[in-house]
């Protein structure tokens, strides 16, 4: 007879459990699986998640052709992964050449409202597709980024996204510069007593000017 009751498990007692699952072979639903090309990217942080708005912009209005959103922590590990992507990229095919831009002189970054009064955004991808992991794979000229929601009991493919090996290293500019941005907010929380009221998608980052 065990003497300490108290160390025998309660039946009555609300129950906890930590469960690991592996995102390989996430389901990958029909109107997932052909993907979306796209020409760039948008990356906005907020207060709690990151929004990667990736863009169509081969005609006019330039069209926002896929929302995800990422809590911080992922955005760390896409970081991460798409900086290891990159050099095995160039390992095997070599340097990625960027496109030299002519100058159009000195541009000024818009805020989110007034690059947003540019782009068109339909009512299926305004609330975007969350996901708390991204997979990612390259052929010899664009890159492909599978963001998956991992949850209990099988992990699931929300968004299938494509584009250009030289868009994909924009993309990392823009990610790094937008995460560096939201760790310097973590570390100086509390802005100055007398500073008007901040817009938390102030500054949007990615290629600028965004028609380009």
């Amino acid at each position: 007879m065990n003497e300490h009751p108290e160390n025998q498990p309660n039946p009555d007692a609300p129950q906890s459990q930590e469960i690991r699952h592996a995102s390989i072979g996430a389901l990958v639903p029909a109107h997932v699986a052909r993907g979306i090309f796209t020409t760039g990217a948008v990356v906005l942080q907020g207060q709690h998640e990151f929004i990667v708005d990736f863009l169509l912009r081969m005609q006019q209005p330039h069209q926002v052709a896929s929302r995800i959103v990422l809590p911080p922590i992922v955005v760390a590990q896409f970081i991460a992964a798409l900086q290891d992507n990159l050099k095995k990229y160039e390992d095997r095919f070599g340097p990625i050449q960027m496109p030299v831009i002519p100058s159009q002189g000195q541009q000024v970054r818009q805020s989110a409202e007034e690059l947003y009064d540019t782009l068109k955004i339909n009512e299926d991808v305004q609330s975007g597709s969350y996901a708390n992991t991204v997979i990612i794979g390259h052929s010899p000229t664009e890159f492909c980024f599978d963001f998956i929601t991992s949850f209990f009991p099988r992990s699931g493919v929300s968004a299938r996204v494509f584009m250009a090996t030289v868009n994909a290293r924009r993309l990392l500019d823009s990610l790094q510069h937008s995460y560096q941005q939201f760790q310097q907010r973590q570390r100086n929380p509390q802005p100055p007593p007398d500073s008007p009221p901040q817009d938390p998608y102030q500054r949007p980052d990615g290629d600028w000017p965004p028609g380009l």
